[in-house]
């Protein structure tokens, strides 16, 4: 991980700053696998009468990104963080509210014939071919790692069932949960 921490309109952060803002944003990137998160960028500007700080995270499929301003350089930096905490529980609070629609309590489960999966395989031209490592993690992990790519579906090792399962996004908008026998 790399925090790419730099000043505008003549300001040069002092070392102190670099710290408080890496401290900071560990809070945040906490909340993501490592693996994810390329680069933390923080432009840190300063005006006449405000302080203003901007941070931009990309992570694997969304891009996390607030914009605040303050009096002080370092209130700035915590409305900041503030910011991107919340656009991470209102994401995840998302996720929960596709899983328990229309009063499901649970992740659906389907059931499917490989054969007809593996004559249309067959039938069609293998155009890449990916190797992923199975990380044991709950279906809620498995539906936020999904969102976080961007892929309509997320192969994952079900902690609870030890089993591995893919994850996939329905034609109406639900979730669903495949899981191997």
């Amino acid at each position: 991980m790399k925090y790419d921490i730099i000043g505008k309109n003549g300001f040069e952060p002092t070392e102190a700053i670099k710290n408080y803002v890496t401290k900071r944003l560990n809070k945040v990137v906490s909340f993501f696998d490592p693996a994810l998160i390329l680069d933390v960028r923080v432009v840190l500007k300063v005006y006449k009468d405000h302080h203003k700080v901007e941070v931009t995270i990309p992570a694997k499929g969304i891009v996390l990104r607030s914009e605040t301003s303050d009096q002080d350089m370092y209130t700035a930096i915590d409305k900041s963080v503030d910011k991107l905490i919340a656009q991470i529980k209102k994401h995840k609070e998302k996720l929960k509210t596709h899983l328990t629609k229309k009063g499901n309590s649970k992740v659906y489960s389907d059931e499917f014939e490989t054969e007809d999966i593996e004559k249309e395989i067959l039938a069609s031209n293998l155009v890449k071919n990916k190797e992923v490592k199975l990380e044991p993690m709950s279906v809620e992990q498995a539906l936020m790692e999904m969102e976080m790519s961007g892929h309509d579906f997320y192969v994952f090792l079900n902690e609870v069932t030890d089993k591995v399962n893919v994850a996939y996004l329905r034609d109406d908008g639900d979730y669903a949960v495949i899981e191997t026998k």
